[in-house]
């Protein structure tokens, strides 16, 4: 498939989702810093469970950069403890933090200002995350393009024969951000239409009787 293909299909599944669902406006967050906390919370649980923890925090005063720095993990874990897996995660909310304020002095404005691509480098460096949160955190934190790719991405685009299965999580991400305009408001509410369609439709045992994608044929190799 060339590459005027891939952009014609990745614009039209955007713009049948979009008319289905209308805009997501996801990430729910007050400020970037709780995007963050939110985006290294939520691996492998659900929102809902993360909403909790993030609510906890808030009302223990810690949704901020200091107060995590300054609470002792073993406090830390019990607090997040509806997110799951809490003393792991506990762990890699005190990394993030003790990074910035030691590498930018606190500063987390200045660190989420770099370049794109420097700004994902540095995320990835960190133990604890992995390419989907620092996407997640470049994005819907730092406000700068780069397409988050997740289980249900993987899902929909396999499931329709428009990537291989076993595509990795780099060369999936390839495939939207070399076709799509690099746009962080087309990016955010493509992700979130993705993820809300294969909430839907699109889970282990997949439901395709309504789903909106269902017109949708296999590309041509």
């Amino acid at each position: 498939m060339n590459l005027s293909d891939r952009r014609s299909l990745l614009l039209g599944v955007f713009e049948t989702l979009l008319q289905a669902y209308g805009p997501q406006h996801w990430w729910p967050a007050e400020t970037p810093f709780e995007v963050i906390v939110g985006a290294i919370l939520t691996q492998n649980t659900a929102w809902k469970n993360v909403e909790k923890a993030i609510n906890a925090l808030r009302h223990h005063g810690l949704l901020n950069l200091q107060g995590l720095l300054q609470i002792p993990m073993e406090d830390l874990a019990p607090v997040i403890r509806s997110s799951g897996y809490y003393n792991q995660k506990a762990a890699k909310l005190k990394l993030f933090c003790s990074y910035v304020g030691n590498r930018w002095k606190g500063d987390l404005e200045a660190f989420l200002s770099l370049e794109m691509p420097r700004l994902r480098s540095e995320l990835l460096e960190l133990r604890g995350i992995g390419p989907e949160t620092a996407d997640s955190i470049v994005l819907y934190a730092a406000e700068q393009p780069s397409f988050v790719v997740d289980l249900y991405t993987h899902r929909v685009l396999s499931r329709h024969g428009w990537a291989p299965e076993q595509l990795s999580y780099d060369d999936l991400r390839g495939f939207f951000m070399d076709c799509l305009p690099h746009d962080v408001t087309l990016f955010k509410e493509y992700h979130a239409l993705l993820v809300r369609v294969g909430h839907l439709y699109c889970r282990r045992r997949h439901s395709c009787a309504e789903c909106p994608l269902e017109a949708f044929e296999p590309l041509v190799p």
